[in-house]
């Protein structure tokens, strides 16, 4: 299992936290997902087939880029 925690700037409030964890489960392998938005920091968890990059991916994709 591989973990890592994102700061993605374009967190505001509960609604967007929701937002991420939701799509982010969806990803084949993400095992757990965890969104503050007090910090605006993201931890996930994820094995093979997941990647960072496919996270990355999804994160840009659904409005919510991680900071790099």
């Amino acid at each position: 299992m591989e973990e890592k925690t994102v700061h993605v700037s374009a967190i505001s409030c509960g609604h967007c936290t929701k937002t991420i964890e939701r799509e982010l489960r969806e990803l084949a392998g993400v095992l757990a997902v965890s969104a503050d938005p007090g910090t605006k920091n993201v931890l996930v968890q994820w094995e093979f087939p997941a990647t960072l990059a496919a996270i990355y991916d999804l994160l840009l994709d659904i409005g919510y880029p991680a900071d790099k």
